[in-house]
């Protein structure tokens, strides 16, 4: 996919006539003066049959709405609590909206304040909106019964990307007459190809092309009544009656590895309903995410490639499941309070200036200085955190069960897999391997030469001055504030290093570079006499082309193992990367629709690498 796919975004332009918002560009109105809601619930809640159809899905069932046009929120508002008023409990909502001008997040709060919100979802949606950069954003909202999926960018070329069975379908964009960019043949075969029998569709208009390009695509339309004075609008079925997908629980999942990426995947399968049983030998985070703290941030870059977009996209989800659940709780645990980015050479301040030139991170995500002297640039959202503390959080679910045990051995078995332990053997319908480079130890699967990087990191007194630091700070390596204490100062990069044991030379490394990039933050420290408190050393895994491999397992052939999945080689990005992988993962197990667009999540399957893979298993 070209990288002119995912061009900036220019936020909405709005007026406002009364509580009323309009978009200057198009020059019309988002929803009818002060009848916004009962328009919403008419048309398309009214429109679609919903509160029935909500009323019949059954539990541990997956409704996937879809629209064109996110606007203010206001349909996804009525339909959010149209759903959690109507549905089973253990149902889940998927909403999937595209969106070209986004609002910015000023002007969704001020809409948000006239919204119906007996639930509290509009502040929640506020809380979680995303900044205004192309592709998918993932929210998980009400407790997890209510996921928005945003697209965000041009809605045929967003929808081409997805991949998904919609039951019903909002078509929301501004009229015709006045976005003729939105409503043309190639959406309408998107909105076909994502529809099933049964799925149906509702929209405002009655436009005469709308109607007949829709029915070209295979919907049966009807003109029915239009809202409070005008005369008609359209509903729409996909032929033959369908039924909602069940995702159908397993009840016996078990993930070997009780890392950031078998936290985060076991939390993201409880909460759908699994159960799960987690095996690690040595217990919980105790391999690379065992440090004692570790940094929240991302790379940014002008270029929207499949790879940087992960590492755009995974350090917004992060942010949401960290804001989603409040963590860190306490200082002990870490702080959300910003991380300041220091180019390490002239090559990476063109590449921080390219990004901020590109449009692609707004200011709410990356913060750019122009004043001399200080570092060109912050991440307000980013942070640190104590990734034990993390891991452990996560696992405190009733779903999820822990388990100290060494598994030997892994073999298929009648659809699932048999799993021998030094606690004795069992079968699980479904296995998860998410202890880093030792997976490829336990199967006869496809793998690419995975490098096992070994990093140690320094631990260092805080001085008076240094405790009030509260941001972290990346350059060549990395310094956090303090945690009970004791700063973070790293990390060495030894990729063919195999020795565990701690080196003084390396903690003399860490302490070096942090007085080339950093000379204020050294000083303040202590300088030549800096007290080193104790070491850690990590080994991280790590793919050739620096991405997870997270998804399907495959055999040397390129075919999938039924029932046994990646979450592996995260590198130095595990806090930021898992908790997007966890989700890729339980969406796959589920039949989700996607949290990422195609093309990103083929660039994490573990089978990209099939086709390079020679007899011997090393990349050509």
């Amino acid at each position: 996919m070209s990288e002119a796919a995912f061009p900036p975004l220019t936020p909405a332009r709005l007026h406002w006539d009364g509580d009323t918002p309009r978009a200057l560009d198009y020059g019309d109105h988002y929803f009818a003066r002060g009848r916004g809601a009962a328009e919403s619930r008419a048309v398309f809640l009214a429109g679609n049959g919903l509160p029935a159809r909500f009323a019949r899905v059954s539990t541990e069932a997956d409704f996937v709405l879809g629209e064109t046009g996110f606007g203010t929120g206001l349909n996804f508002l009525c339909a959010a609590e149209c759903f959690l008023e109507h549905a089973p409990s253990g149902a889940r909502l998927h909403y999937l909206s595209t969106e070209l001008h986004p609002l910015e997040a000023t002007d969704l709060e001020q809409v948000l304040r006239h919204a119906p919100d007996p639930r509290g979802l509009a502040g929640e949606l506020h809380r979680h909106y995303p900044p205004p950069t192309p592709g998918f954003h993932r929210l998980t909202l009400a407790d997890g019964r209510i996921v928005l999926t945003l697209l965000l960018g041009e809605a045929t070329a967003r929808l081409r990307e997805m991949d998904a069975e919609v039951h019903a379908w909002f078509l929301d964009g501004f009229a015709p007459a006045r976005n003729p960019g939105l409503w043309h043949t190639d959406l309408f075969a998107e909105l076909a190809r994502l529809s099933g029998p049964g799925t149906t569709l509702a929209t405002y208009t009655a436009a005469g092309f709308v109607r007949r390009g829709l029915e070209a695509a295979g919907f049966r339309m009807e003109k029915v009544p239009g809202f409070e004075g005008k005369r008609h609008r359209l509903n729409g079925t996909m032929p033959q009656a369908g039924r909602t997908r069940t995702h159908c629980p397993r009840d016996n999942i078990t993930i070997v590895g009780a890392g950031l990426a078998g936290a985060t995947t076991a939390r993201a399968l409880a909460e759908r309903g699994h159960s799960v049983r987690m095996l690690d030998a040595e217990g919980v985070a105790a391999g690379a995410s065992g440090n004692r703290a570790g940094v929240l941030y991302t790379t940014p870059s002008a270029h929207p490639t499949a790879q940087n977009r992960f590492y755009q996209a995974s350090f917004l989800q992060a942010l949401h499941w960290l804001r989603r659940y409040g963590f860190p709780r306490t200082a002990g645990e870490g702080a959300l309070a910003g991380v300041v980015q220091q180019p390490a050479d002239a090559r990476s301040s063109r590449k921080m200036q390219k990004a901020r030139d590109s449009g692609l991170w707004p200011p709410e995500l990356a913060a750019f200085s122009e004043v001399d002297g200080e570092p060109p640039l912050e991440l307000p959202g980013g942070g640190y955190i104590a990734p034990a503390a993390w891991c452990a959080f996560l696992l405190d679910h009733p779903g999820i069960a822990v388990e100290q045990a060494r598994v030997h051995a892994l073999t298929p078995d009648g659809g699932g897999w048999q799993l021998d332990t030094d606690q004795g053997r069992f079968r699980a319908d479904a296995v998860i391997l998410a202890n880093a480079g030792d997976a490829r130890t336990l199967a006869e699967l496809a793998f690419p030469p995975l490098h096992r990087i070994r990093g140690q990191v320094t631990h260092v007194r805080a001085t008076a001055e240094s405790i009030r630091w509260r941001r972290a700070c990346c350059h060549r390596g990395y310094l956090t504030p303090a945690l009970d204490g004791i700063h973070c100062v790293g990390a060495t990069f030894d990729p063919r290093d195999p020795d565990p044991a701690a080196r003084d030379a390396d903690d003399h490394a860490n302490l070096e570079t942090l007085r080339r990039y950093r000379p204020e933050d050294w000083q303040a420290l202590g300088g030549e006499s800096i007290e080193v408190v104790d070491q850690r050393v990590g080994f991280r895994c790590q793919s050739p082309d620096f991405l997870p491999l997270a998804g399907p397992a495959v055999q040397a052939d390129g075919q999938a193992l039924a029932g046994l999945y990646l979450n592996i080689a995260h590198g130095a990005r595990g806090i930021t990367g898992t908790p997007l992988c966890a989700e890729v993962l339980a969406a796959h197990i589920d039949r989700e629709p996607a949290p990422v667009d195609r093309e990103l999540l083929e660039a994490l399957l573990p089978k990209r690498f099939t086709g390079a893979l020679n007899t011997t298993g090393a990349v050509s």
